[in-house]
């Protein structure tokens, strides 16, 4: 049955008003990021800057480590990503295909994990990193976002595993394709999209975190950037805004732009590769 016209018109303006709601604190992020003081102290703010500027970028590189945070971040968050996702993906597969009591056990640890707050995980991990000597270092961090992100990770990666029809797997056996040739011919391009886009959960996850890395981190220079960010603002709680609205604009930069990189690869075909050559 084909949507009314006043209906679609109803959905698209839903779609644009969610889009604005979206869209508009990081559009006014990069406003204030080039406004000058004058224009940032304005009791009638505008949208355009009247005297745009990239002071605020400048006085935010000159007055904090910004790279240097960014390359600890980049660090965490891409560790933390590629080792999940190979944590994930071998553990996911037996979770959606072994209809067995472990697979439930399994599945309700992802549930539950999910209801823990921070608070009552950072002791315990404080504990664990301390006896392994990983305080305040950026390879201790990485294991803590590891073990945050895995059981989402696998729950994710189980739902694309069930959406690979097991038919595909019997044909290749009939074929004449073992356990392991089946997987990585058959299974595992169909779950490309699947295992990119848990990658980006990941990465996005580590990237923006901020509670670990201030308590698990101590020294500067191992500090990452959304700690970092924080430097902005001072003991009494009045913030440095022009260039902490520049930093937080560069912080966001490579998150966005991961995600336009491989958002083809997230909504590509789930068949791709299924059809044999």
């Amino acid at each position: 049955m084909r949507t009314s016209r006043p209906a679609r018109v109803g959905q698209y303006t839903a779609l644009l008003a969610y889009l604005v709601f979206l869209a508009f604190p990081f559009l006014w992020l990069v406003s204030t990021a080039f406004k000058p003081p004058r224009e940032l102290g304005s009791l009638h703010p505008t949208w355009i800057p009247e005297d745009p500027t990239l002071a605020n970028f400048r006085q935010a590189f000159d007055e904090q480590p910004l790279l240097h945070a960014a390359l600890n971040s980049l660090l965490a968050a891409l560790g933390a990503a590629v080792i999940a996702v190979l944590i994930a993906t071998p553990m996911a597969y037996v979770v959606a295909r072994r209809r067995t009591w472990l697979a439930k056990a399994v599945t309700g640890w992802v549930v539950v994990s999910q209801a823990f707050p921070f608070v009552l995980l950072i002791i315990p991990l404080f504990l664990v990193l301390k006896n392994l000597r990983m305080i305040n270092s950026v390879p201790g961090l990485v294991l803590v976002y590891v073990v945050w992100s895995l059981p989402f990770a696998l729950w994710m990666l189980a739902g694309y595993v069930r959406a690979v029809p097991p038919e595909l797997e019997e044909a290749a056996a009939v074929d004449g394709a073992g356990r392991v040739r089946t997987l990585v011919s058959v299974t595992a391009p169909l779950l490309a999209p699947g295992i990119v886009a848990t990658a980006l959960f990941a990465f996005i996850t580590a990237w923006n975190e901020f509670f670990f890395a201030l308590v698990l981190l101590k020294t500067p220079e191992k500090q990452t950037l959304p700690v970092v960010l924080t430097h902005f603002i001072g003991a009494e709680g009045v913030a440095d805004l022009g260039p902490l609205a520049a930093a937080a604009f560069l912080a966001t930069l490579p998150s966005l732009v991961v995600f336009a990189l491989i958002q083809r690869r997230i909504t590509g075909g789930m068949l791709t590769g299924a059809v044999k050559s």
